[in-house]
């Protein structure tokens, strides 16, 4: 794993150790003596990690840590506070300030190393999911992404301890303190009582490492990891005092953060806090993405795909084995009169209506795509000619006998659409435009038929 890390640090010897140790493991070091020059550092280099002396004569590290949380610009980097201090109080007011990690002199290199992967590891996540986010908004998503937010609710703490009475003494410290709901589970719910995807796991996991029996924490670590539903929850593995080896393991297992018993739990809570934090901004770059994702295969006016998504789907559909597939292009009748009488918002919400309706009388596996203006392309699967006639026919109808009325005592416009009808036979290599083509050419002989009707391409019989 490569990455570029900040040691500051007044001490010119602590430094050389530290860079030793980080050097020997392939990383890129950068060394400041001051807090004033890690906050310049931090926004020139930007580092991955910053690892961060506590004391220092002119900017304690607390502080600089702070002002480093504080802005947006350097507020994503993770930070190890290392000091000589070992009260409980230093300790709760570095992770207070935003501390990923307080470390204590001398620092054990397992413990060290294995931490520097784990930040680093999280850190390349959000920064990678950031970054195709702005790919998409640089790609045209900018305008329906902006302002997205994911939906609020409390966190879900789900508490796996080896003994029901030790969970529930950190269940009474935990509630009302960590901003969600916290329960007791055994090792057996947090595995079975999950849906397909998150909506309803936990946001974080705390876990004994030995539950039944030793290390068993370690595997149901290893399991939330390999499921859909629970590899993107945070999770915090407790050791016992001083078991700095499997400290190391748990963290490279996924862990996203480590204590020791006996647990603190205001040091707990406050490592619950920071974890649904950072749960919550990698859900909503998750979400951001998605939806990104999503505007680049639908049409922003009907929701409906989009010419791309669905030229792309039919050749997907047509190399399946199957019957066949049936090709429909459906265009609106004199749609322009529409826009000239009663506007172009008018004619937008009749596409919209148009659209609902269209999905409304197809099965969930065919495909309506909107080509462009007022012409839509239908395609079914497995579909013999006599069901596809009809199912143009009830498409038709859907339009015509309905027509479209805007609010009370507006006006009411009444709607007609020509469809075109091709089949793809599975025995003959043909390419979707093809397809399509033969169906454009149907539905021009419905439109010089006298529209509102639906025509089937020549052939059709024989290759049904």
């Amino acid at each position: 794993m490569t990455g570029r890390i900040l040691i500051v640090d007044d001490v010119a010897t602590n430094r050389i150790v530290m860079k030793v140790k980080l050097v020997d493991a392939c990383y890129t070091v950068e060394q400041e003596d001051s807090g004033s020059a890690a906050l310049r550092a931090a926004h020139e280099k930007r580092p991955d990690l910053i690892i961060l002396d506590v004391l220092m004569p002119d900017m304690s590290g607390l502080e600089v840590c702070r002002r480093l949380k504080a802005d947006p610009d350097t507020a994503d980097i993770p930070v190890l506070l290392v000091t000589a201090l070992r009260d409980r109080a230093s300790k709760m007011a570095g992770l207070e300030a935003g501390a990923d990690d307080f470390l204590t002199k001398p620092v054990d290199e397992v413990t060290l190393l294995a931490r520097v992967r784990s930040l680093i590891r999280a850190r390349d996540t959000v920064r990678e999911l950031r970054e195709r986010g702005e790919y998409g908004a640089g790609q045209g998503f900018a305008e329906a992404m902006a302002g997205f937010e994911a939906k609020s609710r409390p966190g879900r703490i789900w508490l796996v301890a080896p003994g029901h009475n030790g969970a529930v003494v950190w269940k009474t410290a935990l509630d009302d303190k960590v901003g969600g709901e916290v329960r007791v589970v055994p090792r057996e719910t947090a595995l079975t009582e999950l849906t397909v995807d998150d909506s309803e796991s936990a946001d974080v996991f705390v876990i004994s490492a030995d539950l039944t029996d030793r290390n068993d924490g370690l595997r149901l670590l290893s399991e939330l990891r390999s499921r859909p539903a629970t590899r993107h929850a945070a999770t915090l593995m407790v050791l016992p005092e001083g078991d700095t080896e499997r400290a190391a393991i748990a963290l490279d297992l996924g862990a996203s953060d480590i204590l020791y018993a006996p647990v603190d739990t205001q040091e707990l809570a406050i490592r619950i806090r920071a974890q649904l934090g950072r749960k919550r901004q990698a859900d909503r770059l998750r979400a951001s993405l998605r939806a990104g994702l999503e505007l680049a295969v639908t049409d922003s006016l009907t929701g409906l795909h989009n010419r791309r998504y669905g030229l792309y789907r039919l050749e997907q559909m047509m190399a399946r084995p199957g019957k066949g597939i049936v090709v429909m292009m459906l265009d609106l009748d004199h749609f322009k009169g529409i826009n000239d009488r009663h506007g172009h918002a008018a004619g937008d919400e009749v596409l919209r209506r148009l659209s609902r309706r269209l999905r409304a009388e197809l099965r969930s596996g065919d495909l309506v795509a909107r080509l462009g203006g007022e012409e839509f392309l239908v395609a079914l699967a497995d579909a013999d000619h006599a069901a596809a006639v009809e199912c143009a026919e009830r498409l038709r109808r859907s339009i015509a006998d309905m027509p479209f009325a805007f609010g009370e005592g507006g006006a009411s416009i009444t709607v007609t659409m020509s469809v075109g009808v091709a089949f793809a036979d599975p025995a003959v290599m043909e390419t979707p435009e093809h397809v399509i083509a033969r169906a454009d050419s149907a539905l021009y002989s419905s439109k010089s038929l006298g529209r509102d009707r639906v025509t089937v391409a020549e052939g059709a019989s024989s290759a049904a």
